[in-house]
């Protein structure tokens, strides 16, 4: 059976989506609701980042990665101030910027060809594929959408209920 680069470009482009917008997003505005604003904000020695750092970084990660590297947009990222915020920055401030990053990240993917996961671009010190960037996206938003659950369930002695009602 013979496959063309389109068709893999698509089914590869639509599983970034479903990882993005089913699993991480959902999750991680599930654990933002979790908490209260004083627990977003909790860091439980200097070495350890806040739910709200983590929220930060996870922004300004996916800006730079997709909207700059892969989308083509400036590169506006401070990576550095996403550990520095000492917040709180309210709840509600936290989840538009998440918002804004989900239309931000679906309109690049929308427009993603087969040729742009091949073409190498400059992100951060590195040269990455368009699909490069993509399973680094994914991977890294699911590392601390992982460590965010964590700090949930050591709050708060709570299932976060991830997979209730499937029979896994």
């Amino acid at each position: 059976m013979e496959h063309n680069p389109n068709q893999f470009s698509e089914v590869f482009i639509e599983e970034i989506k479903r990882r993005l917008f089913t699993e991480c997003f959902p999750r991680l505005e599930q654990c933002l609701h979790t908490l209260t604003e004083k627990e977003i904000w909790y860091r439980p020695n200097a070495n350890s980042n806040s739910v709200g750092n983590i929220s930060l970084h996870l922004c300004g990660n996916i800006r730079q990665w997709v909207i700059a590297g892969l989308g083509g947009h400036k590169d506006i990222r401070e990576r550095q101030k996403e550990f520095d915020e000492q917040g709180p920055i309210p709840l509600e401030k936290l989840l538009d910027l998440l918002s804004v990053l989900k239309k931000d990240v679906e309109a690049v993917l929308n427009e993603v060809t087969a040729e742009d996961l091949i073409k190498k671009r400059e992100v951060q010190i590195y040269q990455e594929s368009g699909l490069s960037i993509l399973v680094h996206v994914v991977e890294h938003f699911s590392y601390h959408v992982g460590q965010v659950t964590y700090i949930v369930k050591m709050l708060k002695d709570v299932d976060t209920g991830y997979y209730a009602g499937q029979n896994l």
